[in-house]
């Protein structure tokens, strides 16, 4: 856990989905989120469950301790091909765990998302974001690509018809230069591609104000622009992540209250 912070009402730019009640994050990864690939989980209260679709496909880590993790664990593990197992986290959603030793840098090595036309897709990630393409088999319809070859790269995969979003709303974000952020809203302008929300300026109680612009692809999916200077100072690590976490899990009674007024959590 690198940081938790909690919110009391949704965020301007739907960082947690298009919920207006109070919610939380949880930053999780192998190091800091500078120089590593990090998940952010977010909770909202009053929602029990979430319909997941096809867009995202899974993330892959390079990691046997991982793999005997879960074998010490008895968490259900699938080989899918020789040394790579797939397995499931709670609500759903895919890991692929390759029994290899842990990579220096970072093991989380990809993110894969579906998409419903490929060349289209590359032709937005690496023709208009300007990402390498590493990898491109038409065959099983699949590209790599990615900004640093040390960095985590993101898979693209057609998935044989229209991409569902379902309901959890998740989005991939990067850091650039603050200054560079205008330039990419006006590429999109200038381009009549989507973007979701304009440059605005988030706030994080006691914390720093950092500018996004959000995009989508053409399947939609979401895709946010940080600047980079307030983020370093926003993403520090803090050595409470764990402790902050814990009491935010203890002193949610939320489930209880649910119970006790034989009612539901919101399915969404």
């Amino acid at each position: 856990v690198l940081r938790h912070e909690e919110f009391e009402e949704g965020c301007k730019a739907s960082c947690n989905g298009p919920y207006d009640g109070k919610w939380s994050k949880t930053m999780v990864g192998y190091g800091p989120e500078d120089d590593h690939f990090v998940a952010e989980l977010t909770y909202n209260y009053g929602i029990g469950e979430y319909r997941l679709g096809n867009d995202f496909l899974g993330i892959t880590l390079v990691s046997s301790q991982a793999v005997s993790n879960a074998k010490k664990m008895g968490w259900p593990l699938k080989e899918v091909t020789s040394g790579v197992f797939e397995t499931e986290a709670p609500g759903g959603y895919k890991f692929y765990l390759e029994d290899k030793e842990q990579l220096k840098q970072d093991p989380v090595w990809k993110v894969t998302l579906g998409v419903s036309n490929l060349q289209k897709s590359v032709n937005y990630w690496s023709g208009l974001l300007g990402m390498k393409i590493y990898e491109k088999d038409e065959e099983k319809q699949r590209a790599l690509l990615g900004y640093a070859d040390n960095q985590c790269k993101l898979e693209l995969k057609a998935v044989g018809g229209a991409v569902d979003h379902g309901t959890a709303f998740g989005r991939i974000a990067f850091s650039c230069a603050k200054d560079e952020l205008p330039s990419i809203e006006a590429l999109m302008q200038k381009e009549n591609q989507k973007i979701l929300t304009p440059l605005v300026s988030l706030d994080t109680p006691g914390k720093a104000t950092v500018q996004v612009v959000i995009l989508a692809d053409p399947d939609g999916h979401e895709i946010c622009f940080v600047g980079d200077e307030a983020f370093r100072e926003l993403s520090q690590v803090d050595p409470r992540g764990d402790k902050l976490l814990d009491d935010a899990m203890a002193a949610d009674k939320s489930d209880k209250w649910f119970a006790e007024h034989n009612m539901k959590k919101v399915s969404a």
